[in-house]
């Protein structure tokens, strides 16, 4: 094949030649027909790709479309619900918020109301009128041994980093924080000015890299902790045990997006991969845990202290349990990150097949709280690809308080999935390090659409409200959710997800069967579950 390429080429070659000798206006024509032809004859004479060896030239075609093949899919190819991994109906319904245009939609559902695992809310006989209900609904965290509680809104903005994120788009996402009341997570990159310049209400995650909390040898800084805790815009304070989309996986910002000025307020080498320890250093143990939550809260005097976690075995979320029993120390709050949660960047095999999707997760987490009887001191956040307001509402009524959004706030700041978070080339500016691209993004123009996007997505949640009978957020439980498990079988949320007795776990003995074996493997004195086998109760062999 690489024969017949080289004879055109060739050819074209002599005749772009023959006719610049003959019209002097067309020289150029040579020189870009010689042009690919050393090209092709590089091609064939390489080593690296056996495609371009045996198709010079033409071979590189493969590239070309490769890299616009999401664009051309995303706006020639995709249906409304078939893109991934946020559907164009999602999409557009944040864009259309944001904009503050019409979003309703026309001629009836585009989803198949009959297929496996759709999802629907029950409307009531009773329902309110929109008036009657909240418009502004806010959950205040904070236990009994917190001073400063915070009254938060029931959807806010996700762990990112200034890093992953440009510092344009964090300006813009805390300048609608502030517009909209609600908070912004600053993600395991640490606090930043452009986390402050604008005001908005602040959480302050803290890795397993303590950026901005670090000592040079990457331990936790306890100076450093305190005095940026002390500031008026941290609100709380998270830990950060895991994520969703690459539990047991430390972060990670890429070389190319580690800047100068990043590799600053990290205190680490520009112009290396960040990869953020997968453990901590400050606490080996649940009760170790439950001690430097107690710590934070002394050094940041009283805020709202919690930690986020995907859920991978629940016997280690049972030993931290535990551990808040032996101690008498509980978190203020709990994010629970679902597997399906995005990231800038992770590997495949962390955000397809690794940690519980959020909907099993919460449900469980809810019920061991409850069980141990600590429920009632300790707010639950749910964060995972929570973009509609519906979304919301499903996740209020399994078992949390408030919603997280990350996605759902990049795509009001103009985020059009091009799914290249990874490469420090996003063409919005959103996701990207080079100046040349952030600089695109207005933080005054985007600010405004962060908050309407707040705003109206809240208002549809109130709205769902009204249609189901409810005044609040908080009288929502899993009987209002119903779910088509196959063709034959409708089930509610309650039937799903049995509801379990407050206190229930404290004996084991007497706890439910289902966990049983999951209580056994706990100890609060080690994260590293007991390998009990499920057939061979007595049996067990370590980890």
């Amino acid at each position: 094949m690489r024969h017949v390429i080289f004879s055109y080429l060739i050819g074209i070659f002599v005749l772009t030649l023959g006719l610049a000798l003959w019209l002097s206006g067309l020289w150029w024509l040579p020189l870009i027909s010689g042009g690919l032809l050393c090209v092709g004859i590089y091609d064939s004479m390489q080593h690296r790709h056996s495609l371009l060896v045996n198709f010079p030239l033409i071979g590189r075609m493969r590239w070309i479309i490769e890299d616009f093949r999401p664009f051309f899919q995303q706006y020639l190819l995709e249906t409304e619900t078939s893109g991934r991994p946020i559907s164009r109906m999602f999409r557009s319904i944040v864009y259309q918020r944001a904009k503050g245009s019409v979003d309703s939609v026309p001629f009836g559902t585009q989803v198949d109301t009959y297929k496996s695992g759709y999802e629907w809310i029950g409307h009531s006989l009773s329902a309110l009128s929109v008036d009657e209900v909240d418009h502004n609904p806010r959950i205040t965290i904070g236990g009994p041994d917190c001073k400063q509680p915070y009254s938060a809104s029931i959807l806010n903005v996700s762990a990112m980093s200034f890093g992953a994120l440009s510092k344009n788009a964090v300006m813009a996402l805390n300048k609608g924080a502030a517009l909209g009341g609600f908070y912004q997570n600053t993600g395991e990159g640490g606090l930043t000015p452009y986390h402050l310049e604008n005001g908005g209400d602040i959480v302050w995650q803290i890795g397993t890299g303590y950026f901005g909390c670090r000592t040079k040898d990457g331990n936790f800084n306890e100076l450093a902790f305190q005095e940026k805790a002390a500031l008026p815009a941290v609100k709380m304070i998270e830990i950060k045990l895991s994520q969703g989309a690459k539990p047991g996986h430390g972060g990670i910002l890429p070389a190319h997006k580690n800047t100068p000025e990043i590799a600053e307020i990290r205190g680490v080498t520009a112009g290396e991969d960040v990869i953020s320890p997968p453990t901590h250093k400050a606490f080996s143990t649940p009760v170790e845990m439950c001690h430097f939550i107690q710590k934070l809260r002394e050094l940041s005097d009283g805020k709202p202290i919690g930690f986020k976690l995907a859920l991978g075995r629940k016997s280690e979320f049972l030993a931290i349990c535990k551990a808040m029993i032996e101690t008498g120390i509980t978190p203020d709050f709990i994010t629970v990150d679902g597997g399906e949660g995005g990231t800038g960047a992770a590997p495949l095999e962390y955000s397809n097949s690794i940690g519980f999707p959020l909907r099993e997760a919460l449900a469980f987490i809810d019920d061991a709280l409850v069980g141990f009887g600590v429920r009632d001191r300790i707010k639950l956040i749910a964060s995972g690809k929570i973009i509609t307001a519906f979304q919301v509402v499903k996740n209020l009524s399994l078992g949390a308080d408030l919603c997280n959004s990350a996605r759902g706030m990049m795509f009001a700041i103009g985020c059009v999935q091009s799914l290249s978070c990874n490469t420090n080339t996003c063409p919005t500016g959103v996701a990207t390090q080079d100046p040349k691209l952030y600089k695109g993004l207005d933080v005054n123009h985007k600010s405004t659409r962060v908050a309407t996007f707040h705003k109206k997505t809240i208002l549809a949640t109130v709205d769902i409200l009204s249609s189901t009978g409810h005044g609040s957020t908080e009288q929502l439980n899993r009987t209002h959710i119903f779910r088509r498990v196959d063709q034959q079988t409708i089930m509610r949320y309650d039937e799903l997800f049995p509801l379990i007795e407050p206190g229930s776990f404290i004996n084991e003995e007497t706890a439910p069967k289902r966990y049983q074996l999951h209580l056994k493997e706990a100890c609060a004195s080690t994260f590293k579950p007991a390998n009990t086998l499920a057939e061979i109760n007595h049996e067990t062999q370590s980890v």
